[in-house]
């Protein structure tokens, strides 16, 4: 007998039907599978065969062909055990339903009948739900995850026998309630606040503008200035994750295993920290299973690179591509696969190998040939794609013991959520989310400047020898900081103030 059930498979961030095809006919008793299943799949045949029988029902002796459609395309995972399971209990008349061919079915099983959590229940569902499905069988323990789609069924189980007695029945279960999405950015307790940093009022200002608009940001300055503890305070200053967004984190997060399943979803940007000695394929995504990067899983939310030029100059030369179209293109030999990566970058470097260049306290040792060598790591098309870079120098004793109050995170974050009302509203037409995210087309309809304005960036453009992207992104940083003033029109003190961060790669890079 011929048995037929419904799953899906990932392509990516997308997902693909799969059909299962279950056929048993008379001969030899034998286990045949094919449709370019790995090997997680191929060695479903022993899970299965356990908790078939685990679960109290009869395996079938008989000679077993499972078809995995489509046949041209590589399927990767263990989601398959339930629907494969289900087609084998069909196909043997072990059981008897009409309904299974009504639901997308997944679920990992162990050898005693119980279903285990999957990986990427949230992209899978989603896919589904596109192509019109509604119904699903998943795990007990990605049920949060699903719970977060609205419009659909979803049954959730912990046995075998459960799935079983639903589809024959014998027992009567509800489907999955929808869970309500509410941001946790603003209700996050971080360990690290604004108002902790003492001076540094250039390089918080820098933040402010990079959180308002989505720009990158360079800090150069001496070991011990606060570079990595205003990195730090970037998540305590950014503005609340809308479900859209947060949908598009989860998918990613679910793919590479690391969403936390008592959630069920990413209610926080993400701020991704990679070590100095990461590989291309950890930081852009790759290995056998071209999983996500680490800029995929900085997704709407930070990368921070400390101590930038740790980190080889062939891994920080793939930053390039994503850093302009906002997508990490993982190639293999038989096929190709995108996530997004649409990340804020925030780095950290000394400006020499000892730190101490420009310090105004202590003296730099370093020969120019070792400075030069030292900062030659950052080339110059990706300091092109730095927006913000400013220096961060030491503080005196007075400042350090200042008891003053600073201005708290909460304060900035009021701000920087003002600026990004203004960006929703104004991209509100297209696919346009922050400042940074311009085409050429909006920068000349949204940046336009008044005479004054024209000759200093003509005379930045000039003196500092700035490309046309880097003239471009100097709009863009303007168009933020005339956001956070309120101001509809880019003036001149906002170009103004916006050449000032462009200036940095001129004095340590020429």
């Amino acid at each position: 007998m011929l048995a037929k059930t419904k799953s899906y498979a990932l392509n990516g961030v997308d997902g693909y039907e799969v059909s299962i095809e279950v056929d048993l006919n008379a001969g030899l008793p034998s286990y045949d599978m094919v449709g370019l299943a790995d090997t997680a799949i191929k060695e479903s045949k022993e899970r299965v065969r356990s908790a078939i029988k685990n679960s109290l029902y009869t395996y079938p002796i008989r000679k077993i062909t499972i078809n995995l459609a489509p046949a041209y395309t590589k399927k990767e995972g263990s989601h398959f055990d339930l629907p494969i399971a289900l087609g084998i209990l069909v196909a043997s008349e072990e059981i008897v339903s009409k309904t299974y061919k009504d639901y997308i079915i997944l679920g990992e099983l162990s050898l005693d009948g119980s279903i285990n959590h999957i990986k990427g229940v949230m992209p899978l569902v989603i896919s589904a739900v596109q192509k019109g499905y509604k119904k699903f069988i998943l795990p007990a323990k990605n049920a949060k995850e699903a719970s977060y789609i609205s419009g659909i069924e979803v049954y959730a189980f912990d046995k075998l026998k459960e799935v079983v007695d639903f589809l024959t029945g014998e027992i009567q279960a509800q489907p999955l309630q929808t869970s309500e999405f509410v941001s946790m950015q603003s209700l996050n307790k971080y360990n690290v606040d604004l108002s902790e940093v003492k001076g540094q009022f250039v390089a918080k200002r820098a933040l402010e503008i990079a959180v308002a608009g989505g720009h990158n940001l360079l800090m150069i300055g001496p070991p011990g200035a606060g570079k990595t503890m205003m990195a730090k305070c970037v998540p305590t200053i950014m503005p609340d994750m809308t479900f859209e967004e947060a949908i598009e984190v989860t998918k990613i997060h679910s793919i590479a295993g690391i969403l936390d399943s008592s959630i069920g979803i990413v209610a926080s940007r993400p701020f991704r920290t990679p070590h100095h000695t990461a590989t291309i394929p950890a930081l852009m995504g790759g290995g056998s299973n071209a999983r996500p990067g680490e800029i995929s899983l900085a997704h709407n939310g930070v990368l921070f690179l400390d101590e930038m030029p740790e980190y080889q100059r062939r891994t920080l030369e793939t930053l390039r591509q994503p850093l302009e179209d906002g997508v990490a293109v993982v190639s293999r030999a038989k096929h190709t696969l995108e996530y997004p990566a649409r990340f804020m970058l925030v780095a950290s470097m000394n400006p020499c190998p000892c730190g101490n260049l420009g310090s105004k306290s202590k003296e730099c040792k370093c020969s120019p040939s070792e400075i030069h060598r030292y900062v030659s790591k950052l080339s110059g098309p990706l300091l092109d794609r730095i927006d913000l870079q400013v220096e961060v120098d030491g503080i005196s004793y007075e400042e350090f013991s200042d008891a003053a109050p600073s201005e708290s995170s909460a304060s900035v974050r009021a701000r920087v959520e003002k600026a990004r009302g203004i960006q929703r509203a104004r991209y509100a037409s297209s696919t346009t989310k922050t400042n940074d995210e311009m085409t050429n087309a909006e920068v000349r309809k949204y940046c336009k400047l008044d005479s004054v304005g024209e000759a200093l960036l003509k005379n930045g453009f000039t003196r500092l020898n700035l490309t046309a992207r880097a003239s471009s992104r100097v709009l863009k940083v303007a168009r933020t900081i005339a956001d956070l003033d309120g101001s509809e029109d880019v003036s001149a003190h906002h170009i103004a103030e916006a050449i000032q961060y462009r200036s940095l790669d001129r004095k340590y890079w020429d």
